[in-house]
């Protein structure tokens, strides 16, 4: 690797830093444990569980991630218009939706950039041009309280929403527990 590709790497992932510094505590706690789970990383619910309801919302959301590694298998190859709506790009977005509704319906993720975020990481970076409609089409569900429902709408820009491409580089960055969170939480 060239001496400019080591410097092109290095900022691109102080860029991921700091834009995963820029999310609340919340979310930032929320994406390192969605990570754990996701990925399989480590147990999260001995890792993230503070209490009950904590240890039930992380079995929860095992389940619910359950649906990844289909998603993973299945992110549609391309945009080409007669393949949009068949049924295996309707059954894909639909997985999608139900995972990214469980996600919002948590009300952890500060908008669309964290969505994004933990997305990129959890599906990878081939699954960007589907993250913006799966999570309009999510944060419009009745399912959602109508304040999450309207910070989640609000916090999409108009370009994240009409972006005319994706980038292919997948995302470096995979932040993870600190034991010092445990003294400082």
């Amino acid at each position: 690797m060239s001496h400019s590709a080591h410097i092109d790497s290095a900022a691109f992932i102080v860029a991921e830093i700091r834009e995963f510094a820029s999310f609340s505590p919340a979310a930032q706690r929320y994406i390192k444990r969605s990570l754990d789970v996701g990925l399989t990383r480590n147990d999260a619910i001995s890792t993230w569980a503070r209490n009950d309801q904590e240890r039930i919302s992380i079995a929860a959301q095992y389940r619910q991630y359950q649906l990844l590694a289909e998603l993973r298998r299945n992110i549609p190859a391309d945009n080409a218009s007669e393949r949009l709506l068949s049924d295996a790009n309707s059954d894909f977005m639909s997985s999608l939706m139900r995972v990214t509704a469980y996600d919002l319906c948590q009300g952890r993720l500060d908008g669309f950039a964290a969505y994004r975020f933990l997305y990129e990481r959890l599906l990878g970076a081939a699954a960007r041009p589907w993250l913006p409609a799966a999570f309009c089409g999510a944060a419009a569900l009745p399912q959602l309280p109508p304040h999450l429902r309207k910070q989640c709408l609000q916090s999409i820009s108009e370009s994240a929403a009409t972006a005319p491409g994706w980038s292919h580089v997948a995302p470096t960055f995979f932040p993870e527990w600190v034991e010092a969170e445990s003294e400082a939480a």
